[in-house]
């Protein structure tokens, strides 16, 4: 997903620019067209001024607004906003050229736009915008070669000799072709036309029409290039940041697990190996869960290995013996005269008998401990359940079960009766006749305290009970299994068993968490 969205945004990022390409260059005709309005306020309050002043005419030389259309406003305030947009409005033609006419300009008025040319032309010199001033009935009193010539057939002088504000966009014609890089920008290949309508006592006295070129888009980054360059570098060094960053953090960490998964897989690995630079939070989990893995399957491996060879040794003692009295009781048999006593040969029975119930005890032990490695960690479960088919089990030795009312033990009642008969069944192969179990909760952990009063355990054992099959009760048919399937049962469960000093037999400590 992740990578489907930076795909997507790399994807986006022309169609980002383009669409930010247009918005400056909209951005840029718009500013014209701003100026544009100014310029020809300023030039439509200087003419109807000296209108005014003039006295020139009366209410009968004016041109009346268009119908419906109030000729004094009420709101001292009525800005008129820049409102061109190179994509939604139409691009018009060329503008057409001024038509001859018969219409007589007034001298008082033509002496006025005159002047009011002159101040444009000034202004012209800084802008670069083109003016024209045209009297009430469209004629053009001054603006170079089109003096005297009507342009009332234009579309924005036309209205604005109504009394509306007009603004379009035309066509540029120029006589020189623009730079192959200037052909990229949609603006140089139009003129901003506005018609300002020149108000006196409520009645259109001229419009003043003006026009240009918006400024071209290359050449205004241009004219930016030391904050365009600044703003680059920045960028550039951010992309660089973030990619050091995403190296570091990301890449290198998981390069490096890969390699580690294919020295693991093929020659194995150490926790020495382990890298110092985990890079982010998320991929340190990661890693730390890797090398734990490893580290349990290096584990898992040796164990494997021991138990192969513990159970290889155990099994093959009784079924060596067991071979050995058939074969001396075949070849007995199948003598002509039998020498073996009676006696004897019940005694080769006896010990076949023995290894063979050896052999299914420890099979049955091997079995028990298969269950507990894939057991599932279900509970709680009440303690009285788990008592009553514990002392049914063993009915020879006296269970005293202080644990108070109500109490339950975190597993499964099979997991409790498991993690109980064994210990039981070890205490009763070593003397035991009397065993006392005590449980209190601490918190989220229920603590146990099982002791016998049986022979004990020497200094020289202490550190070897839990190992698997060792025993020291292995002619009484021990299997050296017990204490290992109870510390394997505890720890599947997050718990712990250990053994604790005692005066008289054997007292362990069992700890197992509350889920």
């Amino acid at each position: 997903m992740i990578v489907a969205i930076v795909l997507l945004a790399v994807a986006a990022l022309p169609l980002g620019g383009l669409f930010l390409f247009r918005l400056y260059e909209n951005q840029l005709v718009r500013e014209t067209e701003s100026e544009l309005i100014v310029q020809t306020t300023m030039l439509a309050t200087i003419f109807a001024q000296q209108v005014e002043r003039s006295g020139a005419f009366g209410q009968g030389g004016l041109r009346p607004v268009a119908p419906g259309k109030k000729a004094e406003r009420e709101d001292r305030f009525h800005p008129i906003e820049p409102r061109l947009d190179l994509t939604a409005d139409d691009i018009l033609g060329r503008r057409p050229d001024a038509m001859e006419t018969s219409e007589v300009v007034d001298p008082k008025l033509q002496r006025i736009g005159t002047d009011v040319y002159a101040i444009a032309q000034k202004a012209q010199e800084v802008t670069l915008a083109g003016f024209r001033i045209v009297d009430p009935n469209g004629v053009v009193i001054a603006g170079g070669e089109e003096a005297g010539r009507s342009l009332a057939n234009v579309e924005e002088v036309a209205m604005a000799l109504r009394g509306d504000f007009r603004s379009v966009l035309r066509v540029r014609v120029s006589n020189d072709p623009p730079p192959p890089l200037y052909s990229m920008s949609r603006g140089t290949s139009v003129r901003v036309f506005v018609a300002m309508p020149v108000l006196v006592a409520g009645r259109v006295a001229g419009v003043i029409y003006a026009s240009r070129t918006p400024n071209n888009i290359f050449r205004s980054l241009y004219n930016e290039r030391l904050k365009l360059t600044l703003a680059g570098a920045c960028i550039l060094a951010v992309i660089l940041v973030i990619g050091f960053l995403f190296s570091r953090a990301i890449s290198r960490p998981i390069q490096t697990l890969i390699r580690e998964t294919h020295k693991l897989s093929h020659r194995g690995m150490s926790l020495d190996d382990a890298p110092q630079h985990y890079g982010t939070r998320e991929i340190a989990s990661l890693s730390a869960s890797f090398h734990e893995m490893a580290r349990r399957l290096s584990e898992r491996s040796s164990y494997i290995a021991n138990f192969a060879a513990h159970v290889s040794h155990e099994l093959k003692s009784p079924v060596t013996a067991i071979q050995g009295a058939a074969e001396l009781l075949l070849d007995d048999a199948t003598t002509a005269s039998p020498s073996m006593e009676p006696a004897q040969r019940r005694r080769f029975l006896e010990n076949m008998i023995g290894d063979t119930k050896r052999l299914i005890a420890l099979l049955q032990r091997l079995r028990d401990l298969a269950q507990v490695e894939n057991l599932q960690t279900i509970g709680p479960t009440p303690l009285d359940e788990v008592a009553m088919e514990v002392n049914a089990a063993f009915p020879e030795l006296d269970i005293r079960w202080n644990t108070g009312p109500r109490r339950s033990l975190p597993l499964s009642r099979e997991n409790g009766v498991m993690l109980f008969s064994h210990l039981a069944d070890n205490a009763m192969r070593h003397g035991s006749t009397e065993l006392r179990i005590d449980l209190e909760r601490r918190g989220d952990l229920v603590t146990l305290t099982v002791a016998d009063n049986g022979l004990g355990i020497s200094k020289a054992n202490r550190d070897r009970i839990f190992d698997p099959f060792f025993t020291t009760r292995r002619d009484f048919g021990g299997t050296g299994m017990g204490l290992h399937i109870v510390r394997s049962l505890l720890r599947s469960h997050k718990g712990s068993i250990s053994l604790l000093p005692s005066s008289k037999g054997a007292t362990f400590a069992i700890t197992i968490p509350v889920a």
